[in-house]
C-alpha cells in the first residue's frame, strides 16, 4: 500500500495535534497526537490504553479518517505488533512531544499495546 505524500508527512511531522474520525463515529473528531517515524511509518497510540473510544474503534475495523491539513484522508489502521516497531513509536513520542509533560503518559507499558500504523487508505474501500 502505499505511503502518505510528502506534504502530508511533513504536516504530521510537525503538528503536535491531529484529529481522526472512526467509521463507527464518523460525525465525531477526536484529537490525537501522531508521529512520522524514521521509516515515514504513521503511529498513533491511545493515551487510555484499551479504554479509549477511538482506540476501540479502529482496533475493531482499522476505518478512520484523519484530518492532515485542510484535507481528509481515509485511513486504514494496522496494529503495530512488533516490538522495534512499538519502541520506534515510543522514541518518535519522546522526542516530539518533549517539551509536554504528558509525553510519559503515552510511553506507558500499559499503553504500548495500542500501537497503531496508519496508511491511507484508497478513497472507496471498505
Amino acid at each position: 500500500m502505499a505511503g502518505f505524500d510528502k506534504d502530508a508527512l511533513d504536516w504530521l511531522r510537525t503538528n503536535k495535534e491531529v484529529t481522526i474520525r472512526t467509521a463507527k463515529h464518523p460525525d465525531t473528531e477526536v484529537i490525537i497526537w501522531v508521529v512520522v517515524a524514521a521509516d515515514d511509518a504513521v503511529y498513533v497510540r491511545s493515551v487510555k490504553g484499551v479504554q479509549g473510544r477511538w482506540y476501540r474503534d479502529l482496533a475493531s475495523d482499522g476505518r478512520g479518517t484523519l484530518r492532515v491539513r485542510d484535507q481528509n484522508i481515509p485511513v486504514q489502521a494496522i496494529p503495530a505488533t512488533d516490538d522495534a516497531a512499538v519502541a520506534q513509536t515510543s522514541e518518535a513520542f519522546l522526542a516530539k512531544y518533549q517539551r509536554s509533560s504528558y509525553v510519559g503518559s503515552m510511553v506507558r507499558v500499559e499503553v504500548l499495546p495500542t500501537t497503531l500504523r496508519l496508511e491511507p487508505r484508497p478513497v472507496g474501500a471498505g
